[in-house]
Parts: C-alpha cells; sequence; structure tokens
C-alpha cells in the first residue's frame, strides 16, 4: 500500500512515474483480485437480486440456486484450469516481469490457488445443496 502511495505522488505530485511501481501494480493485481472468492462465497457476500426468487415456492429456489452454484462452479473451473495452465507455462519458460525481472509465475500462483479452491468450494456448495431437501433451503 505504501508502495502504490509513494508510485501515485510520484506519478501526480512530482509528474514523475515509477515504473517498478507501475508494473508492480499491474502484476499484482491478478492475485488480489481473486484472493477472496471463496470468502466471499462461504459469507454469501455474493450480491443477489431475491426479488423473483423469494416468490417462487421451495423447489423454485432450490432449482435456482443450483443453476447459480453450477454456473459459479462451471466459470470457476474454467478460469481456475486457465490460471493453473498459465502458472505451469510462466515457470517452465523462466519468463520474467519486464522491468522488476521478478518471475511470472510468482503472480500466476496465487490467483491459481484462490480459483482452485474456490472452484472446489462452489462445487461442494453445490453437492450440498443438491443433497439437501428443498423445504429446508
Amino acid at each position: 500500500m505504501l508502495w502504490i502511495s509513494y508510485g501515485v505522488f510520484t506519478r501526480y505530485a512530482l509528474n514523475a512515474p515509477d515504473r517498478m511501481v507501475t508494473e508492480a501494480t499491474a502484476l499484482l493485481l491478478f492475485p488480489v483480485a481473486f484472493a477472496g472468492l471463496a470468502y466471499a462465497l462461504r459469507e454469501d457476500a455474493y450480491p443477489r437480486v431475491t426479488m423473483l426468487t423469494d416468490r417462487l415456492p421451495a423447489r423454485g429456489r432450490k432449482l435456482v440456486t443450483l443453476l447459480n452454484l453450477a454456473l459459479m462452479t462451471g466459470v470457476g473451473l474454467f478460469f481456475a484450469m486457465a490460471a493453473v495452465n498459465a502458472t505451469i507455462r510462466a515457470f517452465n519458460s523462466g519468463s520474467s516481469s519486464e522491468i522488476l525481472l521478478w518471475p511470472r509465475w510468482v503472480f500466476w500462483a496465487p490467483g491459481a490457488v484462490s480459483l482452485v479452491l474456490f472452484t472446489v468450494y462452489a462445487a461442494l456448495r453445490l453437492a450440498r445443496v443438491a443433497l439437501t431437501p428443498s423445504r429446508e433451503l
């Protein structure tokens, strides 16, 4: 946070942007963006519009919940596979960032782990909802 604040200060107050801060910020956006996915799902913190689903019978609400969790699991699986693949390819290639010269896999790995954890947790929630009777949801 201090490093990014320094970068913002040098860019706008001194009119001399620090290239290292700019690149580090761009590279850190990916792992930070996915770090809280599983936690948000656990805490039921995703925004939802329940205006229509509240009017459905218990079986209808269960079907909507199953569809929602199936979509989340599918999208999570797609992104997890892409992130794991990118991590492996970056590790095998030995590529590094242009300015900082940090290995690229270091930036891909936390995002990949976060996406895998999210996908596993979403699949477990999907299985739990599928096995729970409609009246108990």
